[in-house]
């Protein structure tokens, strides 16, 4: 049958925000837990409204209540409309993350699916994310590729 994901609930905050301490942590180690608290309740707020624009995916531990296995999490933007997308509607999927008990066992794409099947009921078409060297070939496999042009980061100071 495979793994089941679904609709995260306000009272899965604290476990989403676990679950993104574990992606965070694979890309070194985590100096401040400060971000914690404001990630929890920025969970708790998007998650109150099951219509918003920020939702996630997850799948249980099995056997163990109240424990998340793994998540993600869609956002929806609206930008402007273009040739190749007359709504400006797209989809970013961020925060993929398993538990290390229950890697490898089809947890990461039951979420990944589930995120993408409700941005598709949503009428969203283009669908971006940043993928980490353990997700890349799952997110080949559903259709994720390089975008066309170069992707560039700017982090701008509080200051200027």
């Amino acid at each position: 049958m495979g793994i089941a994901a679904r609709q995260a609930t306000v009272e899965d905050a604290e476990e989403l925000t676990r679950l993104r301490g574990v992606m965070i942590g694979t890309f070194g180690p985590i100096l401040d837990f400060s971000w914690r608290q404001p990630c929890t309740e920025a969970f708790r707020t998007a998650l109150a409204d099951p219509d918003g624009p920020l939702q996630a995916f997850v799948t249980d531990a099995p056997d163990q209540p109240g424990m998340l296995a793994a998540s993600s999490v869609g956002m929806i933007q609206r930008r402007l409309p273009g040739p190749a997308n007359l709504t400006g509607t797209t989809g970013y999927i961020l925060s993929v993350a398993t538990d290390p008990r229950f890697r490898r066992q089809g947890h990461a794409r039951a979420v990944v699916v589930a995120t993408l099947d409700w941005l598709r009921a949503r009428g969203v078409m283009r669908v971006d994310l940043h993928a980490s060297e353990q997700g890349e070939s799952l997110y080949r496999e559903l259709g994720f590729h390089e975008p066309r042009g170069l992707a560039l980061t700017a982090w701008l100071s509080q200051g200027r």
